[in-house]
């Protein structure tokens, strides 16, 4: 079988049985694709050994263990499916162990400076209107900026005061609505959607201004730029909202399960990551107030 056969029936795996998102399915794609190259191995023949190499040659190019991480990811998603439709025998990557990872704790912003980027679009204009529902929404149900802007009119329920999901694999959950997101949308709704689809027929919840979908990448941009305009650019990152909202519920006194639920994490170990938010916050509270800390 030719190289590009196999690659365009391993990716039409990813797509239809693996409900792969589309940018994560285009980064495994890529990934393999680099691995093929630099190493010269063909799919069905490359061993552990050779995998080594190219984590090591990773290595010593500084190339970070996170990424090295993503792309042995890719590999061993890769080499799983070529064992399963019997192109391979064996998989290489049994004995191939991920690289260390030291633990990150992501970052994230205070409530004082959520309400200044929330504060930030100029709202008398349809995208300033328009990115401050998109931010509301955001803080007020953690989603990520894939399902946000996803997002039709019928994912939303604003009598139940809830919105509908549709998350990584596939999966859809529940996640209710403050009252404050509820009424900066339905403002949205009411005067500046119709403006930016210009005629256009459209069940996208947040259409770009050429009344098309948005894509992530601009609505990071919008992001940076309204962070930047309040001084907190160094402390943002895509999923800056979503990691306030998980600390914010957590200190709070959130139980760690529910912000599981509500950010649509199938493994309660990576919600777990904010309760080092939460620790560092009470940690610089204690020191700040404590007369013997």
């Amino acid at each position: 079988m030719q190289l590009q056969d196999l690659t365009d029936e391993w990716e039409t795996y990813l797509l239809l049985e693996a409900g792969m998102a589309e940018h994560t399915r285009d980064s495994y794609l890529r990934d393999v694709k680099q691995f093929i190259q630099i190493t010269e191995s063909p799919p069905v023949d490359f061993d552990d050994v050779v995998v080594r190499h190219y984590l090591s040659a990773l290595s010593a190019k500084g190339v970070a263990a996170s990424t090295q991480a993503r792309k042995l990811s890719s590999l061993r998603n890769l080499c799983a499916w070529l064992v399963n439709v019997g192109y391979r025998s064996t998989n290489p990557l049994s004995n191939v162990s991920q690289p260390k990872l030291a633990k990150k704790i992501p970052k994230s912003l205070s409530e004082s400076e959520v309400d200044q980027l929330l504060n930030e679009p100029d709202c008398t204009d349809a995208l300033g209107l328009r990115d401050r529902a998109m931010l509301e929404l955001m803080y007020a149900t953690g989603l990520r900026v894939s399902e946000i802007v996803s997002l039709t009119l019928l994912s939303l329920n604003l009598n139940q005061g809830v919105v509908r999901v549709t998350g990584k694999g596939g999966k859809d959950r529940l996640v209710p609505v403050g009252d404050q997101a509820i009424d900066w949308i339905e403002r949205y709704v009411r005067s500046s959607r119709s403006e930016l689809l210009q005629g256009k027929q459209s069940e996208v919840l947040f259409p770009s201004k050429r009344g098309t979908i948005m894509t992530r990448q601009t609505f990071w941009h919008r992001i940076k730029r309204y962070a930047a305009a309040i001084g907190l650019s160094e402390a943002i990152s895509p999923h800056v909202l979503r990691h306030a909202f998980a600390t914010h519920l957590l200190n709070h006194g959130a139980d760690l399960r529910v912000v599981q639920l509500l950010l649509g994490h199938s493994d309660l170990s990576t919600t777990q990551i904010y309760t080092h938010v939460s620790k560092h916050r009470l940690e610089q509270i204690h020191q700040q107030h404590h007369p013997r800390a």
